[in-house]
């Protein structure tokens, strides 16, 4: 298995993976291109899981703001994650999320934010966020779904405020 950064050449499967990930409905893939396409994008956060010249997953994480009061804090955003569906369950999802989160830290951006399953990101050092003193206005979400990651020790003490995805997750 290679955890690469993902190529132009790859777009094709990568649609694919994720159309086929999320039982065939084009919202996530065409929400990958839309964030490809925007200045949120972060090349070498968009990673593929590749076997065989087989694309077998995919996760992107993208620049979002944290603004509290007149301040605006860079954090990065997990979304979408996909894995071809014959392949889920194999650790190629946990590869992907351990390669996302180490880039970010190399990268500088202390703090990863999603919205997902509450029983599966909690093993990467995900917990929930409204208890840190993050907020999310823009989709109604229970607190155990909206977590936080901390890769930059102190940020969580450091940043406060409301999480706004951008436009393309709209």
């Amino acid at each position: 298995m290679i955890i690469r950064t993902e190529s132009k050449s790859d777009y094709n499967q990568v649609f694919k993976v994720n159309y086929e990930a999320f039982r065939n409905r084009e919202d996530e893939p065409k929400l990958v291109e839309k964030i490809r396409n925007s200045e949120k994008f972060i090349p070498e956060l968009s990673i593929v899981a590749e076997e065989n010249n087989q694309i077998l997953g995919h996760i992107l994480l993208s620049k979002a703001d944290v603004i509290e009061e007149d301040i605006n804090h860079e954090v990065i955003v997990l979304a979408p994650i996909a894995v071809k569906p014959e392949f889920q369950n194999k650790g190629i999802g946990s590869l992907l999320i351990q390669e996302g989160l180490k880039r970010c830290k190399n990268l500088g951006y202390g703090l990863v934010l999603l919205i997902g399953h509450p029983t599966y990101y909690p093993k990467f050092g995900f917990k929930p966020a409204r208890q840190y003193g993050l907020e999310l206005k823009q989709f109604n979400v229970t607190d155990e779904v909206f977590m936080v990651c901390e890769v930059i020790k102190g940020e969580l003490d450091r940043i406060k405020g409301e999480l706004r995805y951008p436009e393309t997750f709209l």
